[in-house]
């Protein structure tokens, strides 16, 4: 490993997660779509389907409160509470769904190129283009297919960009781990070298492409043109990614850095560690191939053979009877 060699981490989803390069190229698309869906609704271009107005909803609220005030003599509550309710509920509904979406959008390095209402619009769109798809093509064999093909299609419409979104974060994850133990000894071999942190981990940004390499090199920028701290922009960097034994790396350098402590040896030793839980990680994936590969066989290959190998005895003896 040299850091005059230039690594490259541009293969995608291709080595993320396990997954396949189908659901990769699928996932990409998705999110290519959300990014240009947020800039149209953010220039307000384009078609919309889903608009969430926020004062109507409100006054729609406010109204429900007014009429709910009044219950029958018999105790019973009126539409207006009923219709209060519903308010509450679509209200909670959609709050739950933003705090899902501010949450996960971030750890999936999509913070500032998809909005909350790009991300609705998105899901619409795609519900109502997989439900049309499915429809079409279940009138090819009946109406009743094509109904429930148009209802399948809107559910997995609807649930695709959710999916890309929690596939971003496992890809990030994944990269994450798989690059740190690189990052970790060249900046422990430049500190060895005499260099200081920050020149060891610059020393690191320029000369290696990777997800981890750039925000690193972000970061970096910010604290010494100082726009934040080092610790903010370390952690900064940290919560962007789910990755647990990244947030204790980075941990063990703001502390190494405030104390004054050694800082080469705890490199090395995170390094090793990152590599063997990595290992351990790819090594687990690898042993639930197997189990995995039971379905496609037991569902598809399983009954074509049984077919393949009794159905010429099944004739055979149908044929006897005859």
């Amino acid at each position: 490993m040299g850091v005059g060699v230039r690594a490259d981490a541009r293969d995608g989803h291709a080595g993320g997660a396990g997954a396949s390069s189908m659901g990769s190229s699928v996932h990409d698309a998705i999110v290519d779509f959300l990014r240009q869906v947020s800039r149209d609704v953010s220039l307000k271009r384009g078609f919309r389907l889903w608009r969430a107005s926020k004062s109507g909803e409100g006054a729609s609220a406010g109204r429900a409160r007014a009429h709910g005030a009044t219950t029958g003599v018999d105790g019973r509550r009126s539409s207006g509470d009923r219709s209060d309710r519903g308010s509450r509920g679509v209200a909670t509904a959609a709050a739950a769904k933003q705090a899902w979406f501010d949450k996960n959008a971030p750890v999936a390095g999509l913070a500032g190129e998809v909005t909350a209402e790009g991300f609705a619009e998105a899901r619409a769109r795609l519900a109502l283009l997989f439900g049309a798809i499915g429809f079409v093509v279940g009138l090819l064999f009946s109406a009743e297919l094509a109904v429930v093909l148009a209802l399948v299609g809107c559910y997995l419409g609807w649930r695709a960009p959710a999916q890309a979104i929690v596939g971003c974060i496992k890809w990030r994850a994944h990269e994450t781990e798989r690059h740190l133990p690189e990052m970790l000894n060249v900046v422990a071999l430049g500190m060895r070298s005499g260099l200081s942190f920050d020149t060891s981990l610059k020393l690191y940004a320029e000369h290696f492409d990777t997800v981890l390499a750039r925000e690193l090199a972000n970061a970096q920028q910010q604290w010494t043109s100082g726009l934040v701290r080092r610790d903010e922009a370390l952690r900064t960097v940290a919560a962007t990614y789910d990755s647990a034994i990244f947030a204790r790396v980075v941990e063990t350098i703001i502390r190494s850095i405030r104390y004054g402590s050694s800082m080469v040896q705890s490199l090395e030793s995170d390094a090793a560690e990152a590599r063997s839980s990595y290992q351990t990680e790819r090594q687990e994936r690898i042993a639930k191939a197997p189990v995995k590969m039971m379905i496609p066989t037991g569902v598809l290959i399983l009954p074509a053979m049984l077919v393949l190998v009794m159905g010429p005895v099944l004739l055979e003896l149908m044929g006897g009877g005859l």
